[in-house]
């Protein structure tokens, strides 16, 4: 089977990546001629683990190839997927432009039957969108040729992308033709072999299991947030509290770590998202609201423990800041804490010292020379008052702390991950904070 994926981002990449993996010919296309040109010389333009050695792998294997044209890639395609951005616009609403536009050059070029299948986050109501527009180019042309429309969303992490295409919980889609049904049943079977479930449904619900996924997991991050913030008024420890109710099969252990708030390309984008797919159809999605309300407000919560430590002194401190992507194993920083912490530090008259182990190139891009880039996690220490930590990197947890004492002006650690010991860094002799719990007792 021949495939084209349209969006050679982040979830396109990864996705032809896969599938060529298993032996399917995969044609990738994306209209920025530099990207394409870099990955046809092995560049890859997204930092996720193993995916640069599997896409040189198959691209030795003529299974995986790149061009910036979509009727090149439609040659005897029968099924290609629409893997292009959707930002939010300025009202929190998913922008379709690029959707419609891959669906607008699908009817443009499509010679035979063609399964569109949207892989895109995109809102309920987007498959009959690119329905119209196919349609509408194929009358342009004055010809008839069949097509189905089908909707298969991602459930990518970033960091653990590979495992999760490869071996996933669920596969979702979305269609309503036996013909698509079929082909997408054959094209997902190498990933079903040991028991993993293709879940079939409408497309308006495909559409809506995506966001309600991030949104439930968005949920449960802000809810985490909301009770560790209480716990440190009222005196109780959010990491035993996290273990209570984690232990609870109806509750689970994952995503119920504090921290300073949840970003990515994903969570923040979906919930706008869906919030604003709710508003037009005149009904108000009230928690997913204050979950949007307490992540903005807990991207703060270091700055102001901070704040508080220093009474409200800030302006001439140095702070070294480990981690500025928005979680560990990714050089993304789409809405990442880390970006409203500098920015609040900045203000405030702080200067900053950051390191992260793989998205300094990213944060000199957006931040340029706004802060001090160190090349490893100690120099960022050097002349520090303070030390933040941002990204619970692997390397961050088990640091050498008589290095930290030596290096940093003052021994204070401002922890947004809680991945210390609260007794063993007092007993180091460090002013310790994290989150959640009230270590001034």
């Amino acid at each position: 089977m021949k495939v084209a994926i349209v969006g050679s981002g982040y979830v396109g990449l990864v996705t032809g990546t896969c599938f060529a993996e298993v032996g399917i010919e995969v044609t990738c296309v994306d209209i920025d001629q530099k990207k394409i040109e870099n990955l046809k010389n092995g560049i890859i333009p997204i930092y996720e683990p193993g995916l640069e050695e599997m896409v040189h792998r198959n691209m030795k294997k003529d299974r995986l190839k790149f061009t910036t044209s979509i009727a090149e890639a439609l040659e005897d395609c029968e099924v290609i997927f629409s893997a292009v951005g959707t930002p939010p616009d300025d009202d929190g609403s998913a922008d379709l432009q690029y959707v419609i536009s891959v669906a607008r050059d699908c009817g443009k070029n499509m010679k035979d039957y063609l399964l569109i299948v949207t892989k895109s986050t995109v809102p309920v109501g987007t498959a009959e969108k690119v329905r119209a527009a196919i349609q509408e180019e194929l009358d342009k042309r004055g010809v008839s040729i069949e097509f189905d429309v089908a909707s298969n969303p991602e459930f990518l992490k970033e960091g653990a992308a590979i495992d999760d295409f490869l071996k996933p919980d669920r596969i979702v889609v979305g269609c309503n033709s036996p013909r698509a049904e079929e082909l997408m049943k054959a094209l997902y079977k190498p990933f079903t072999l040991n028991g993993h479930p293709v879940i079939f449904m409408d497309i308006t619900s495909a559409e809506m299991t995506k966001y309600a996924a991030n949104s439930m997991l968005a949920t449960k991050i802000s809810f985490m947030n909301d009770i560790a913030n209480l716990c440190e008024i009222v005196g109780a420890d959010i990491n035993m509290v996290r273990r209570g109710i984690g232990s609870d099969s109806r509750i689970g252990s994952k995503f119920i770590y504090p921290g300073v708030g949840y970003g990515g390309s994903c969570f923040p984008k979906d919930v706008k998202a869906l919030i604003h797919t709710a508003d037009d159809f005149n009904y108000s999605l009230r928690v997913l609201k204050a979950v949007e309300e307490v992540n903005d407000d807990q991207k703060s919560v270091l700055f102001n423990k901070m704040m508080k430590h220093y009474g409200g002194e800030l302006a001439g401190k140095t702070v070294a800041i480990w981690g500025l992507s928005f979680k560990p194993q990714t050089d993304d920083m789409r809405e990442a804490p880390s970006l409203t912490i500098i920015k609040r530090l900045l203000e405030a008259g702080v200067k900053i010292k950051a390191y992260d182990p793989v998205a300094m190139h990213e944060a000199e891009r957006i931040l340029s020379d706004t802060i001090y880039y160190a090349p490893d996690q100690y120099d960022a220490l050097i002349d520090a008052d303070c030390l933040m930590l941002v990204t619970e990197w692997p390397e961050f947890k088990f640091p050498n702390f008589n290095v930290i004492r030596k290096l940093l002006k003052d021994p204070v650690v401002f922890d947004g991950r809680n991945i210390y010991e609260i007794a063993e860094m007092k007993r180091k002799g460090f002013a310790y904070y994290c989150i959640g719990v009230d270590t001034s007792k």
